[in-house]
């Protein structure tokens, strides 16, 4: 049994087709599918059922997935662990960020890591905040980024920047000439908002808990997985919304929407780290230059 076959049987036991795995991986399905069945002839059992033009995962290709997945991450670590011998920060850093974080204020930080450790292959995956708090805790991610504090309290938490909420409303909504919007008339209005386990939606909600509006009482017209598509809503006139300053502020510049500060403590961005996983050069010197 090898690395490659072990790696090439989660992406086919993940997506459950031969041809999509291979195009993950970039072989052909014969090389695919002979891999998977040299894997199955050494061992003598069968991993997957060959129903039709389709396949699943046999009770002992199920048993294995989780057993062949702990396995690949600690290879993972352990290059992980030979990069940091050597004298240039190498390897690979994994990073998870929420959309806010990872569109507006991300980029800027990760050029200057990249400019300063050239050799160093940086793979960012964009996610809501439970996602990254949970991939951080799970080893999944070496490091993670989000807006707000989350709930796992076996990660290390810090605030690395700051943002405030915005109310934003299409041009033509009688509320673009009234920058006071009591929340109180909240509730005649139709929301746009972004998913549930978002930043921002937690935000909202904190906002709208805080000016003592009860959710039931909102009329919430759409829930959408982006900031962008959120602003499209808006700008049509179709409802209102609250999203980032950060977010706002090219189709604010833009004439597209109207957008106004409300009455909420500025939020936080938190980076997040484990403190029990062994922390890499690459993280350290993220870090460091984050905190700048």
């Amino acid at each position: 049994m090898t690395f490659e076959q072990l790696r090439i049987f989660l992406a086919v036991a993940e997506r459950l087709h031969v041809t999509q795995a291979a195009n993950h991986l970039h072989l052909t399905q014969s090389a695919v599918s002979a891999s998977i069945a040299q894997l199955e002839a050494q061992h003598g059992v069968r991993l997957f059922d060959r129903i039709g033009r389709r396949i699943e995962l046999t009770q002992a290709g199920r048993l294995f997935v989780g057993e062949a997945r702990d396995l690949l991450e600690r290879v993972a670590q352990t290059r992980h662990v030979l990069d940091e011998l050597a004298d240039e920060v190498r390897g690979q850093i994994r990073i998870h960020a929420s959309q806010t974080v990872a569109s507006y204020w991300l980029p800027p930080h990760l050029l200057s890591l990249r400019t300063a450790h050239p050799l160093l292959d940086i793979a960012l995956t964009l996610a809501n905040t439970a996602t990254v708090a949970t991939a951080v805790s799970d080893g999944s991610a070496d490091i993670g980024f989000v807006e707000g504090a989350v709930a796992q309290d076996d990660l290390i938490q810090r605030v690395v920047a700051r943002d405030e909420l915005m109310l934003v409303v299409g041009r033509a909504h009688p509320w673009s000439s009234q920058p006071d919007v009591e929340p109180s008339r909240y509730a005649s209005q139709a929301w746009i908002l972004r998913e549930p386990g978002s930043g921002t939606r937690a935000e909202f909600e904190a906002h709208v808990g805080n000016a003592g509006v009860a959710r039931q009482d909102l009329r919430i017209l759409l829930e959408l997985p982006s900031n962008e598509a959120v602003l499209s809503a808006v700008a049509t006139g179709l409802g209102v919304s609250i999203l980032s300053r950060r977010a706002v502020q090219s189709a604010l510049a833009a004439g597209e929407v109207a957008a106004f500060p409300v009455d909420h403590p500025p939020r936080p961005f938190m980076v997040l780290t484990h403190p029990e996983r062994h922390r890499t050069r690459a993280v350290a010197a993220l870090l460091a230059l984050t905190a700048s």
